[in-house]
């Protein structure tokens, strides 16, 4: 039994002002080829597959004009699709019951009306069962107190998701009987000892869970997880993550992007990492003027974006010549951004702050500071509050 774990793909985003079409159609060709040329029997797609819950026409039309591909695919036995921390319930909804009569599973929020306990059939024998899995959302995995600490808060995550892990494990114990077949799970999280880049986001409060590699792969033979965009293991073979197709931030412009696949032979598991082809290059440029200016006039490839990063003297100076440099190189200079230490002198002398540097939560906490609340425990009550809303504006 041959699987295709990928996720991540954020269909639909915005890059400063930039579309990703070009590159999600590269990949989705690419990913129909690599699905018919390897026979895979399943394919599981570990959450965001759109980047916003209000993604464009032309990302649903990519989505779809997928899975109507997939669906002509004859070795290809089943799909899962799981929701991710930037998918809407209602978008994925929608279709949800339409995609079965194509043998595409989608599993949008995971909660008790919803059956994530997936058998995997090949010639009517039971082949694999897969515990979909998808971001669990505060309904999910528990109830909302008023009151509670971050800390208090972030435990209960930790025992909501470990407890839901666990359940559906007996549940799949139960189907699986004595038959020796591998129970595959898949997860919309952070897990301790992964790393991350800078296009994700916390999607818990408190942020990091304490659920690790070891503890999913104590019970499941495969964990396909999603949400952090760098391909990589778990602290174990398999648990890991597929990482995104394309590079999301400049933060990600030196990763190699890849999808696994996974292989099951008897008691055995191999995992192959496919590397993706790049379709758009990232380059990041850091240094002074005349550093930077050297590296624009190096660069050959004209279709690559470009972030620069200044540190010189005369960092005003700098960055109009830079970007009148590449606009005469006819080069895409998407940013330029000058080094904190510069910044922050430059912010001293306006008195100003800089928003590029600042999350949501960072201005929101200024804007507390501004008030001069005395009342301690009003204070981190008043954050708490803001970050539970915040994580239900970003999961819509």
């Amino acid at each position: 039994m041959k699987i295709l774990h990928t996720s991540d793909w954020h269909l639909g985003q915005n890059f400063m002002g930039k579309s990703r079409v070009e590159e999600h159609e590269a990949f989705l060709s690419w990913l129909i080829n690599i699905i018919k040329e390897s026979k895979i029997d399943l394919l599981i797609v570990a959450g965001d597959i759109f980047d916003t819950g209000t993604p464009p026409n032309y990302a649903l039309e990519l989505y779809y004009n997928f899975l109507k591909q997939l669906s002509l695919i004859k070795s290809l036995n089943t799909s899962i699709i799981t929701a991710g921390n930037h998918d809407s319930i209602a978008t994925l909804k929608a279709s949800k019951q339409l995609l079965e009569v194509l043998n595409v599973q989608v599993i949008v929020n995971g909660d008790e009306d919803e059956n994530i306990i997936i058998p995997i059939y090949k010639n009517e024998e039971l082949e694999a069962i897969v515990c979909a899995v998808p971001y669990l959302r505060d309904s999910v995995i528990r109830q909302s107190i008023s009151g509670q600490t971050i800390t208090q808060k972030e435990n209960l995550a930790n025992e909501g998701i470990k407890a839901y892990y666990e359940n559906t494990y007996k549940k799949a114990l139960e189907l699986k009987q004595e038959k020796k077949i591998p129970i595959i799970a898949t997860g919309h999280l952070t897990c301790v000892g992964s790393t991350t880049s800078d296009s994700e986001r916390d999607i818990y409060i408190g942020g990091t869970l304490d659920i690790g590699g070891d503890y999913l792969a104590s019970m499941f033979d495969y964990v396909a997880l999603g949400h952090l965009h760098i391909n990589q293991t778990v602290k174990n073979d398999h648990v890991r993550y597929s990482g995104s197709p394309i590079p999301l931030s400049f933060s990600e412009s030196k990763n190699t992007h890849k999808i696994n696949i996974i292989e099951f032979k008897d008691n055995d598991i191999e995992v192959e990492e496919v590397i993706i082809p790049l379709t758009r290059e990232l380059i990041v440029l850091r240094g002074n003027n005349v550093s930077i200016q050297k590296d624009l006039k190096d660069i050959k490839n004209k279709d690559a974006w470009i972030e620069v990063h200044i540190k010189d003297d005369n960092v005003l100076l700098a960055n109009q010549e830079i970007r009148d440099l590449a606009n005469k190189l006819e080069l895409v200079l998407l940013a330029v951004k000058i080094d904190k230490s510069e910044k922050q002198l430059i912010s001293k002398e306006l008195n100003a702050i800089s928003l590029d540097d600042l999350g949501v939560e960072d201005v929101f906490e200024k804007r507390l500071n501004i008030e001069e609340i005395e009342d301690k425990d009003f204070k981190d009550e008043l954050m708490l509050n803001f970050k539970k809303t915040l994580l239900k504006v970003q999961s819509l």
